[in-house]
């Protein structure tokens, strides 16, 4: 069972591994979707509903539903899986048809041979599958666009080709669209091992993000809990990967912004628009989709580069005076990051023409558990001036005592400087926060003391020929920088 608040290491851009060469390359060919073969046969794996979810009862009248599945270089019988389920677990007269889109494959059995396979199933079901083919790689934000594009139900589910749904997974969607187009749906992921299809069934949770906007699960908000409902709908500040939503709202309010590049922070994007400009988003808890656990990503080797610029889009069109908590997140220079986000001019026009919101109303209405970092002074790497080659580093793991490392400007070694009002002293937030408590770092170019016990953060060599090592002993002068400084604090520390 996964936590609230921690991160889903599937559909958010977190999974960074992949073979020599890219998408399984030289790799078995049962390995090369990152999930094995000899599983995945058309034998769907078997879910469990609670019992109030199925006792839930729907109208019949209900709107109609396409499914668009997106995929590039997927294992066929994983299609075939993701199609059969659907057919299977969705009432023939909701399900108008089912859209796949290939995002630029390069297997040879995802051109001719699934071509055949679509034959075969609208000869059974006459006319319910269609197929839209890139001409060139156009990543998941534009594929998920394109399958929006061709669908002609009333609602739509934007979906990964590398899922199964569950019984009773469309009636809860269509049900809470047709009381209000204007609600996005989330469904309850679950999730299936790629090497056994084990199923790992995960408790409902509210969607979430951090300001470097990754994916998070939030806990039930209590209102929810109040209802004494476990069907009821999930008020959630964010959206994950797949969605459903009224084909037209979503078209009236943008559907997903074409600008972005490859993956990561579309959901998110998503998730802002709704909320700033008129509608909400939910995860119905009796809606449940099986995301098959990739062992890699399709499209790139780390996925960060892509999300680093995606996210600092999203932050120009979306978050106002808060968009500086994306480069403090990313560690970016705020004068100047040195990365093109593309042209948002387009996108500002729509949330103007749409009359949204603005980020601090989704800030203090939708989302407050995120918590804006309007304490940040300094951020970055942090050297000594004895030696700028090695910068505070976290360790080999989260919480470790903080050591000296050769800079690379990764996580491990981006930190934060805070201003402590009530103090009058800055906070060194990091792994460092037990090791220095409260410390006083006025200006760039000044030691880092603990207040206590008047002891300061210095480096130390036991012999001439050993590696620098941190200690907190008594002052001798030494000096630290950090990378990145706020000049115009002031006007963030008022944000909230």
């Amino acid at each position: 069972m996964r936590r609230a608040g921690s991160i889903r290491e599937f559909g958010c851009g977190r999974e960074l591994r992949a073979g020599a060469g890219g998408w399984g390359a030289g790799g078995k060919k049962e390995a090369q979707s990152g999930l094995y073969w000899v599983f995945s046969g058309i034998l769907l794996i078997f879910f469990s509903l609670s019992y109030s979810c199925k006792e839930k009862k729907y109208p019949h009248d209900l709107p109609t539903l396409s499914v668009i599945l997106i995929f590039m270089n997927e294992a066929m019988s994983i299609i075939l899986r993701a199609i059969t389920s659907i057919i299977n677990r969705t009432p023939s007269h909701l399900l108008k048809e089912i859209v796949l889109v290939d995002d630029y494959s390069s297997n040879e059995d995802l051109k001719g041979y699934l071509d055949e396979q679509i034959k075969n199933y609208n000869a059974k079901h006459p006319g319910l599958l269609k197929i839209v083919r890139h001409q060139k790689r156009e990543g998941l934000t534009q594929a998920r666009i394109s399958g929006w594009e061709a669908s002609t139900a009333d609602v739509v589910a934007i979906l990964d080709a590398h899922i199964e749904v569950n019984v009773g997974w469309a009636e809860p969607i269509l049900s809470r669209i047709k009381e209000d187009r204007t609600v996005i749906i989330s469904p309850v992921f679950d999730n299936v091992r790629f090497d056994d299809f084990e199923l790992l069934e995960y408790a409902v949770s509210a969607d979430g993000f951090d300001w470097a906007l990754w994916c998070l699960y939030e806990p039930l908000p209590k209102e929810w809990y109040a209802l004494k409902d476990e069907t009821a709908p999930v008020r959630s500040p964010s959206i994950m990967g797949i969605l459903a939503a009224h084909r037209v709202f979503l078209g009236e309010i943008g559907v997903l912004d074409g600008g972005m590049h490859i993956y990561g922070g579309e959901n998110v994007e998503l998730g802002l628009r709704v909320w700033q400009c008129g509608g909400q988003i939910e995860v119905l808890p009796c809606a449940r989709v099986a995301h098959l656990e990739r062992a890699h990503k399709p499209y790139l080797l780390d996925l960060s580069i892509a999300m680093r610029r995606n996210a600092l889009r999203v932050a120009e069109v979306w978050m106002d005076d808060y968009k500086y908590m994306i480069y403090f997140a990313w560690n970016l220079p705020i004068e100047n990051p040195g990365i093109d986000y593309g042209d948002v001019s387009s996108r500002k026009e729509l949330r103007k023409k749409l009359n949204c919101k603005s980020f601090d109303w989704y800030i203090k209405n939708v989302y407050p558990n995120l918590i804006p970092l309007t304490t940040v002074v300094g951020y970055g790497t942090m050297k000594n001036t004895l030696n700028e080659n090695i910068c505070i580093d976290q360790g080999p793991v989260p919480g470790n005592t903080p050591i000296m490392y050769g800079c690379h400007a990764y996580s491990p070694q981006v930190l934060k400087t805070s201003y402590l009002t009530a103090t009058r002293n800055l906070l060194l937030a990091f792994a460092l926060d037990s090791f220095l408590s409260h410390a006083s770092f006025v200006l760039q170019g000044s030691s880092v003391m603990n207040k206590k016990t008047k002891r300061c953060l210095e480096i130390v060599k036991d012999n001439p020929s050993s590696p620098y090592r941190l200690v907190m002993q008594n002052c001798t002068g030494q000096k630290w920088n950090v990378q990145h400084t706020v000049k115009d604090w002031g006007k963030r520390s008022a944000l909230r």
